[in-house]
């Protein structure tokens, strides 16, 4: 009860009250993940700390989705050794971080993020709670109490193929709930990232989010404003590789983050017939993302905010400006008002740029210049793009299938489709193309044959 109570009176989760909740070893046979369905990198990483006298485990997502059945995209490994005796250990290594040092050991292709168990209290934060440095090291509990869900605090150990659960995130899984390891409030403003990742994940493996976990959410939904726009974009990025794209965004607005973080994101969903086109595009993502193949960020983004330039482009060709004129001003006004959500880098809003700046060539199709068109470096992610208008209705459906056409035809057959529409466009001189020209010595002309 004493423990309790102190807990609520300073808002400290029951364990830094003065308590070490002990783990719960589960064995094989209730978890059933075996070692071999671990990366050879992973298993190589823990073995050879484990032989150097170090307690190393595979922790965090990858034993969670283990737990669920899913392929983990990657292992990390928490380690009771320091990040220089890592590096030590492993010649192809970097020790990376400043708010929190890691280790990154390259293992073949793989790269395995080695951290070192965190310690149980932090000193260095700011005014908000925000933890600013975080170099504190501790033992395999502090660690697993520092963590954000319970489903992420679980220690996979290879050797004995056991897992250690220090917070019931077992129990939580099995329920698919989403729990915050300690006061979520004092939590979310140590990283309020934590609030975004707490949607992602929901969202991402169809789980619910505790409801004392949930509450203090939009109360502190401002604080991710003071995050830098660098690390919003990453974050933005994840919600947008997690498979479940639009399932993350339409949950990030339900619970109020959009407002305070990327208010552009509500003007897409309330501009007219943003949600359905962002919906669309965003599951062709999806797809692309579940069967492992590359998805561009650019096409993404281009795909985000498409309505918006849509909509200001036919507004001012409405006005009398001209069509490319008309796109270009848009795409600038678009651009301006998103740089005030998070800073996409060039290499991405270029691509989204020209993706956008290329949709009126496709209405252009004479002479040379379907021809030149599909040269073009961007002319496959440009097409993709207006496949989705064609889904959405923006543009005709013969169109989108006259370019799906000319593109898998043969040289000839694609000058043949050109000449079509130039005769489809001047029907009388295609006739008198198509009138044969009498040959002299005929028939026609008074002529027979030769005596």
């Amino acid at each position: 009860m004493i423990r309790k109570l102190i807990s609520r009176i300073f808002d400290l989760p029951a364990s830094l009250a003065g308590n070490k909740s002990k783990p719960r070893v589960i064995a094989l046979a209730q978890h059933g993940v075996r070692r071999d369905a671990l990366s050879h990198a992973a298993l190589r990483v823990v073995s050879r700390l484990q032989d150097a006298g170090y307690s190393a485990y595979v922790v965090g997502g990858a034993v969670r989705d283990l737990l669920l059945d899913l392929t983990p995209k990657d292992f990390d490994i928490a380690t009771s050794a320091t990040p220089e005796q890592v590096h030590h250990l492993f010649r192809r290594s970097r020790i990376i971080g400043r708010r929190f040092r890691i280790v990154h050991v390259m293992m073949g292709p793989e790269t395995i993020e080695v951290t070192t168990f965190r310690g149980g209290e932090v000193a260095n934060k700011n005014e908000t709670g925000r933890v600013m440095a975080d170099n504190t090291y501790g033992d395999q509990a502090e660690d697993a109490l520092r963590r954000d869900f319970t489903v992420n605090a679980l220690f996979y150990n290879p050797t004995d193929e056991t897992i250690i659960d220090y917070h019931h995130g077992v129990k939580d899984l099995r329920a698919r709930k989403l729990v915050m390891i300690g006061q979520p409030a004092r939590r979310y403003q140590e990283d309020p990232v934590r609030m975004l990742r707490a949607v992602r994940l929901a969202a991402k493996l169809g789980f619910t989010i505790d409801e004392h976990t949930r509450k203090p959410i939009a109360a502190n939904a401002i604080l991710l404003r003071n995050e830098p726009p660098a690390r919003l974009f990453d974050e933005l990025l994840k919600l947008l590789h997690s498979g479940h794209a639009y399932a993350c965004l339409k949950m990030l607005r339900d619970e109020g983050l959009s407002q305070g973080t990327f208010p552009l994101l509500d003007a897409v969903m309330d501009e007219p017939g943003g949600e359905t086109f962002l919906k669309n595009a965003l599951a062709n993502t999806d797809e692309r993302v579940r069967a492992d193949k590359p998805v561009s960020v650019g096409f993404m983004l281009a795909a985000m905010l498409w309505a918006q330039v849509r909509n200001r482009w036919q507004l001012r060709i409405g006005q009398g400006e001209r069509d490319i004129a008309a796109l270009v001003e848009a795409m600038a006004e678009v651009e301006t008002l998103q740089d005030h959500d998070f800073a996409i880098p060039k290499r991405f809003s270029a691509t989204m740029r020209e993706i956008w700046f290329l949709q009126p060539r496709f209405e252009s199709r004479g002479g040379q210049r379907a021809f030149r068109f599909i040269e073009q470096p961007r002319f496959r992610a440009a097409y993709d793009f207006f496949c989705l208008r064609a889904d959405a209705g923006e543009v005709p459906r013969e169109l989108q299938q006259w370019w799906e056409d000319f593109q898998h035809a043969e040289t000839p057959e694609r000058q043949q489709m050109v000449d079509s529409l130039r005769e489809a466009a001047n029907p009388a001189n295609a006739a008198k193309k198509r009138r044969r020209r009498r040959k002299p010595g005929t028939v026609a002309d008074g002529g027979g044959e030769p005596a």
